[in-house]
């Protein structure tokens, strides 16, 4: 039993020593006998022996192995622009064709349908924007268009401009014998110078230097105060223009320039001197009728304020005339106001027709 036992030891002491021994690289060691005999051995002493058994065995290593890999390039799909559904008008709908200054709000009360029904029918929103001459299908519109009557906005009233204050001539006429029918007398004991009473006459006689013109010398004209009964009826509506008189200044084959005003005592103020008259120049005579004169300057005449007035004019022979001019007083005072007259040609008369003349205060009508 004893024996046994110390196989048994041996054995397992073998094993041990195979196990130690392996190495990293995997040997197989095959035992092909035991050998099993009894044999009377008398042990005085236990001697450990480390015998190196060989001892099959399957080792697995584990080897990292890095393979390079190439990256795959990823594409990512483009994104698509959302294009605008073209949505085909029904039966139920119109087709609107956006106009100049058109809106969403606009096209829906233009066509008497909702605004969330247009833009549900041509997939719109409230942000979106339209163009002129884009077409939108207007759900269950029969075509007709609703007038729009534009509200009103408020707009700041612009600032009042001064209106100018509009005058006109007030009061009475303030020239005396302002239509000549109060008498005449002789100007100077001139026996051709008839001139209504309160009035004055200036005649130029002096050389005639104006060009165009005919030169020589200024004469006089004959100047009466003509009753309507000594005027052919025909004549009466183009000489006359007020009562029963009117002034006649005329002369032939000669310049003429002469001037006929009033001196009038005025307050402060603006006035407006009216005259009016009938050039009756005349070139010649055809089959006995007038031929007016046709060359420049051939009727000249102004009005007369003081020292003042107007600026020579030429009134169109044969055509009644009748001229304004306004001016302003600043002290009381004596104001000398008429008409002058001029004739710088020789023609076949160089005449003139007064009547009617006026002063009045300006004032608001």
């Amino acid at each position: 039993m004893k024996f046994v036992r110390s196989q048994t030891l041996l054995l397992v002491l073998l094993a041990l020593s195979l196990l130690a021994a392996c190495s990293t690289e995997v040997q197989t060691v095959e035992v092909t006998r035991l050998v099993n005999q009894e044999v009377a051995v008398e042990v005085t002493r236990v001697v450990q022996e480390i015998s190196t058994v060989e001892v099959p065995v399957e080792v697995t290593r584990l080897v990292e192995v890095l393979v390079p890999v190439t990256p795959t390039e990823t594409t990512e799909p483009p994104t698509e622009t959302p294009t605008e559904v073209a949505v085909e008008p029904t039966a139920e709908s119109q087709v609107y064709l956006v106009q100049a200054g058109d809106t969403l709000a606009v096209i829906a009360a233009r066509t008497g349908v909702s605004l969330d029904a247009i833009l549900a029918a041509n997939n719109l929103t409230t942000n979106s924007l339209i163009t002129v001459g884009q077409q939108l299908v207007i759900p269950g519109w029969d075509g007709e268009l609703v007038a729009v009557t534009p509200v009103a906005t408020s707009v700041a009233a612009p600032a009042a401009t001064p209106v100018p204050v509009q005058v006109g001539p007030v009061g009475p006429n303030l020239l005396p014998n302002w239509s000549f029918e109060e008498g005449w007398y002789f100007y100077q004991g001139v026996a051709e110078w008839q001139i209504p009473n309160s009035w004055l006459l200036f005649v130029d006689e002096g050389p005639n230097t104006l060009s165009p013109g005919d030169g020589g010398n200024f004469l006089r004209p004959e100047i009466r105060v003509v009753p309507r009964s000594d005027i052919p009826p025909n004549e009466h509506n183009l000489f006359i223009f007020d009562g029963n008189n009117t002034i006649k200044a005329f002369k032939g084959g000669a310049p003429t320039s002469f001037a006929i005003f009033a001196d009038v005592t005025l307050q402060p103020g603006r006035y407006r001197l009216t005259i009016s008259f009938f050039p009756d120049i005349v070139a010649g005579y055809d089959n006995g009728s007038k031929v007016w004169a046709a060359q420049p300057f051939s009727s000249e005449a102004r009005l007369i304020v003081n020292n003042g007035g107007t600026d020579w004019a030429t009134p169109v022979p044969g055509q009644k005339t009748t001229w304004t001019y306004d001016f302003s007083v600043d002290a009381a005072g004596v104001v000398r106001v008429g008409g002058a007259f001029r004739s710088r040609y020789i023609n076949n008369n160089n005449g003139w027709f007064l009547d009617a003349w006026s002063l009045q205060a300006l004032g608001t009508p």
